[in-house]
């Protein structure tokens, strides 16, 4: 299917063709139809789908149980977030990065860019 920011946009107020950029929100990147007369711009409906949607369950806290699973311990991830994280990469991986960055905080990494910490 032929998507509609692959034709050229005019600015319904200035009927000036519109110019593709990138909007960049929370690590998100939106693509932006922008005029360049009056700077109006429209982002790609589903690249903002995809941005509400983690909007959505941002700041959802979620209780999860600590369980002991041979000499590990483990945490199940609930659907919501892989769900989530499924509709954007469309590439899980079977591995996920871990790291403890500060005595209370462990982070999880679905994405194989491994997050430097520097000190």
């Amino acid at each position: 299917m032929a998507d509609i920011f692959d034709n050229p946009i005019l600015c319904k107020e200035c009927n000036i063709q519109t110019r593709k950029t990138y909007v960049n929100k929370e690590g998100f990147t939106l693509r932006t139809l922008e005029c360049p007369k009056c700077g109006k711009q429209w982002h790609h409906p589903l690249d903002l789908q995809d941005y509400e949607n983690f909007n959505k369950i941002k700041n959802k806290q979620f209780q999860v149980k600590l369980r002991m699973v041979g000499n590990s311990y483990t945490v199940s991830i609930p659907r919501e977030i892989i769900e989530f994280e499924e509709e954007i990469s469309r590439e899980i991986t079977k591995i996920i990065h871990m790291s403890l960055e500060e005595p209370e905080k462990l982070s999880l990494f679905f994405s194989k860019r491994f997050r430097k910490i520097y000190q």
